[in-house]
Order: C-alpha cells, then structure tokens, then sequence
C-alpha cells in the first residue's frame, strides 16, 4: 500500500504506480474538494462584478425597448447568485479542467501526460471563443426571432420579458455553446492517445447528426428552423474539425504493460 493510503494528501497526479479502490477514492475526494473550492471561489469574484454582467446579458434587448420584469419578491436575488454562479464556473474552468487531467494522468503513457498539460491553455481559449460566438452571434438572432414573434406593431401581444427565464435562456446558450466548442480538443486527445480514429469518426457522421440535432434541441429556447440552423451549423462544423483532426493526429496505442510501470 503507498503512503497515499494512510494520508488525505494528494498523490503526485503524474504517478504511475497502480492504486487501491480506497486510494482511487481518496484522490476523487480531493479533486473534487479543489473543485468545488475553485467553482466558491469564482463565484465569489464574480459576484463583485455580476451588475455589469447582468447589464450585458441584457443588451441584447436593448434595440427592441423590452423592458425585464422581476415578477417574484426573490427573483434579484435568484438571478445575482444564478449568474455569479455561472461566471465563477467559467473562471474555475482551468483548475477544474486540470483536476479532472490529474486524476485520470496515472493511467496515461508518460507522452500522453504531456499532451494532456498542454492542452489547458487551449481548453480555456475554446470555451471563451464559443462564449463570444453565442453570444455575439447566435444570441441577437434568436432574440431577435422571440421578440419579434406575434409582438409586432400589428399583433396585441407585447413582448417584456420575466428575467429569470431570460437570464436562464442567455446563460443556459452561452454556457453549453462555450462547452461544445471543446470537441475539437476532446476529439484530438482521444486521436492522438489511439482510442478513436478519423475514419472511425466518419462513419458515424449519419449518428452525429443526430446527436447534434437532440444538443440543438435542448441548447435552444424554439425548435424553429433558424434557431436550430444557428445551433447545429456550428456544432457539425466542430464534429467535422474533430474528424480532420483525428485523421492527422492518430497514433494506435500499444497495450499498457503495468509491470514496467512498477519499475
């Protein structure tokens, strides 16, 4: 039994020596503890600037004169720790991205740690490039669909929005877009580490599609064709990128001998 088994301290997450369950159990525990301690912590500091933050998810609006309604007494304060929530996970990304790395880096080739590392600046790049293109281009479309919808100046029907579904539905597309611009990367590791291939990944294109139109589906607020033409567009795109990556960065993967790990 190594010396993790009688201690809470972590083991070095580039060990390569083989754990007990209780040690694989011990090591969740602490990652998770980071986790959930850097999500707090963001959280925290965004909240010192969630006002201007609630400000820009609102701008959208700001060419059609709605007007957001709080239509419950705790419907601010729902939004302030919803959002503050929301942005502190977006700001632990890199510590939880480098804590779900370290737990799974013992069962990883030497090489394939390294690749892995080296990942984390890219991971946080792509999640900002998919929060800018949600927001910026996906969502003045689909707001500008939903505002304009049955509330023009010949329908009875004016178009204020409560702000908890507002907020919900701008977070809720801004959040999952940013996650699924990290395909790409998933896809390249996956390629790179031999477990999945570039034709692989073709044939299942006819699967893919599929897959993208349920995302699409639960990413958008309608089921109308230009809201789910914005969504899927992009996403097939990011699957056909992780096709063309995989066909360059494919490299099959030798058995993993634990005996020599124990040397």
């Amino acid at each position: 039994m190594t010396q993790h088994a009688h201690s809470l301290d972590p083991i070095d997450p580039f060990d390569e020596s083989k754990m007990t369950l209780m040690e694989h159990l011990l090591e969740l525990r602490y990652r998770l503890m980071w986790i959930v301690g850097a999500v707090a912590l963001g959280t925290m500091v965004a909240m010192s600037f969630s006002n201007w933050l609630i400000r820009l998810i609102a701008y959208p609006l700001s060419g059609y004169q709605a007007q957001l309604q709080a239509l419950g007494p705790t419907d601010t304060i729902f939004i302030f720790i919803k959002v503050s929530f929301t942005a502190g996970t977006a700001i632990a990304i890199p510590i939880i991205a480098y804590h779900l790395i370290a737990y799974v880096a013992p069962g990883l080739y030497p090489h394939e740690k390294r690749a892995l590392l080296m990942l984390l600046p890219a991971i946080m790049l792509l999640f900002l490039a998919g929060a800018a293109f949600a927001f910026f281009v996906m969502l003045p479309v689909a707001v500008g669909f939903l505002q304009t919808f049955l509330s023009g100046p010949q329908d009875v029907i004016k178009a204020d929005w409560a702000v908890d579904r507002y907020i919900s539905l701008v977070t809720r597309i801004v959040f999952w877009i940013a996650v699924s611009f990290e395909t790409p990367l998933v896809f390249s590791f996956l390629a790179r580490i031999g477990l999945v291939s570039g034709p692989a990944l073709l044939r299942f294109w006819r699967h893919a599609i599929v897959v993208i139109a349920i995302l699409a589906a639960a990413i958008t607020p309608t089921i109308d064709p230009v809201n789910m033409a914005i969504v899927m567009g992009p996403l097939f795109v990011l699957y056909m990128m992780s096709v063309g990556l995989a066909y360059l960065l494919y490299r099959p993967r030798d058995p993993r001998n634990f005996s020599d790990d124990l040397e």
